[in-house]
C-alpha cells in the first residue's frame, strides 16, 4: 500500500511540463521503423532523412585526427574559435561578395542550437512568429516549447511555395507579428527565392517592424540559380547556417549564425549559460571543411543526378505531381491520387516496397496528408532502385 502511494506521488511529481508537449519529429519515427525492418533482415532504401550519404570532407577528418593527437580538447570562446569565425566571414566575401564582420559570427551547435539562441534573443514568451507551411517542423515545435506562438502562413503554387511580402503583411494585419522565419532553399519543397523575391519580402518585414530570420542551411545545394544570402541585403537580418548539409557533417553538430551587432552580446551570454561552448573538435573540423570544397562540389553534382532520376522516373511510377526542387535534396510529391492519408501511404510504402520517405503531415498540418517528401541525398543506384520499387508497388 505504501509502495503504491509512493509511486502515485512520484508520478505526480515527475509529470512532464506543458512546454514539452510538442509533436514528435516524424522523420525520426520513420527512421526507427525502417531500422526495425533492417534488423529483421529487410533491405530499405532510405529517402526519409535529410542526411548526406557521403562523409565529411577529408580535410575536416584529417584536422580532427590532428587535434586528437595533440591530446587536449578544451573549451573555446562561447562565440566560437576566432579563426573559424574569421573563416566563415571570409566565406561570405568569397561566395556572395558580401562583407560580414567576423565579430557578428556566432558558432552554434548545429542549426538547431542556432534556432534556440535566435528565438531566445529575439522574442518574448507569447510573441507571434510567422513560418511557412509546408516547412521544417522544429521551427514550430521549438517556438512552442519556448512559449512563443508559431503563425502558419500557407504558401501556394502561384508563388512557387515561397512566402511573399503581401502574405506576410496580411497575417500581420490580423494580429501583429514579432518575427518571420524563411528558408531558401526550403525543406521540404526544395524551392528557392530569387534575389528580387527575398528583397521584397525583407522590405515588407522591415517596414512593418517584423524581425527577419533566414534559414540558409541548404546554401551551396542550389541547382536552378545561385542562392542569395539575407546577410547581403540587411545587417538587421539574422542568418542561420550549418555544416550539416553541403559539408556532409550532420553528426558533428556545428553551425553558425550571422547576427545583428546588437544581439552579439545577448547571444554570447545565452551560449555561455546554455552550453558554455560548441564542441571544440567539431569547430576545428569545420574550419578545415572549407578547404574541401572541390570534394563537396562533386557530391553536389551527384545530388543533381539523383534529382534528374526522380524527376524523370517518378512520373513513370505514377507520381507526376511535385514541386520544382530548385535546391536542397528533396522532392515533395503529391500522392492524393493514391491516398487521403500520407502517413498511411508512407507506412505502406516502407512495408511493401522497402522505401522509406516522410509523410507530408510532418511538414504541413493543413494539407500535408496529400504529400510525401523524398530525400535524394544517397546514391544514384539507390534512387533508380527506389523508382523501380515504387513503380512495382503502385503498378
Amino acid at each position: 500500500m505504501l509502495d503504491a502511494t509512493l509511486r502515485d506521488l512520484a508520478g505526480r511529481l515527475l509529470k512532464a511540463s506543458g512546454r514539452s508537449e510538442v509533436p514528435p519529429f516524424m522523420v525520426m519515427d520513420v527512421m526507427a521503423a525502417a531500422a526495425r525492418i533492417e534488423a529483421a533482415g529487410g533491405h530499405v532504401i532510405h529517402m526519409e532523412v535529410g542526411q548526406p550519404a557521403a562523409p565529411a570532407p577529408r580535410t575536416a577528418i584529417a584536422a580532427a585526427h590532428a587535434a586528437l593527437d595533440q591530446a587536449r580538447i578544451d573549451y573555446t570562446s562561447a562565440l566560437g574559435i576566432p579563426s573559424l569565425r574569421a573563416r566563415i566571414a571570409r566565406h561570405y566575401r568569397e561566395t556572395y561578395g558580401c562583407e560580414v564582420d567576423a565579430e557578428r559570427i556566432v558558432v552554434t551547435t548545429g542549426s538547431s542550437g542556432g534556432f534556440i539562441l535566435a528565438f531566445l534573443s529575439m522574442f518574448e514568451p507569447g510573441d507571434r512568429v510567422a513560418v511557412t507551411v509546408p516547412g521544417y517542423p522544429p521551427y514550430r515545435h521549438i517556438l512552442t516549447a519556448l512559449g512563443c506562438e508559431p503563425v502558419l502562413i500557407e504558401t501556394t503554387h502561384e508563388t512557387r511555395h515561397a512566402l511573399t511580402g503581401e502574405a506576410l503583411l496580411a497575417a500581420h494585419r490580423k494580429t501583429p507579428l514579432k518575427g518571420v522565419l524563411v528558408a531558401s532553399p526550403a525543406n521540404p519543397t526544395g524551392t528557392m527565392m530569387s534575389r528580387e523575391a527575398l528583397t521584397s519580402l525583407m522590405r515588407a518585414a522591415d517596414g512593418a517592424g517584423i524581425r527577419f530570420i533566414s534559414d540558409e542551411i541548404y546554401h551551396g545545394l542550389d541547382y536552378a540559380f545561385p542562392a542569395v544570402t539575407a546577410a547581403a541585403l540587411s545587417a538587421d537580418a539574422l542568418v542561420i547556417n550549418s555544416f550539416s548539409k553541403y559539408f556532409c557533417m550532420t553528426g558533428w553538430r556545428v553551425g553558425w549564425m550571422v547576427v545583428p551587432d546588437v544581439l552579439v552580446r545577448p547571444i554570447e551570454r545565452l551560449q555561455q549559460n546554455l552550453s558554455i561552448s560548441v564542441p571544440t573538435l567539431s569547430q576545428i573540423a569545420a574550419e578545415a571543411a572549407f578547404d574541401g570544397r572541390e570534394e563537396m562540389e562533386a557530391i553536389k553534382h551527384g545530388y543533381e543526378e539523383n534529382r534528374r532520376i526522380l524527376i524523370e522516373g517518378l512520373p513513370r511510377a505514377g507520381l507526376s505531381k511535385f514541386l520544382p526542387a530548385d535546391g536542397a535534396f528533396y522532392l515533395y510529391a503529391d500522392v492524393s491520387d493514391f491516398t487521403a492519408d500520407s502517413f498511411e501511404f508512407a507506412k505502406a510504402m516502407l512495408e511493401k516496397a522497402g522505401v522509406a520517405a516522410t509523410p507530408g503531415v510532418d511538414f504541413d498540418p493543413i494539407h500535408g496528408r496529400a504529400f510525401i517528401r523524398f530525400s535524394y541525398a544517397r546514391s544514384a543506384e539507390e534512387m533508380r532502385e527506389a523508382v523501380t520499387r515504387i513503380a512495382r508497388w503502385l503498378g
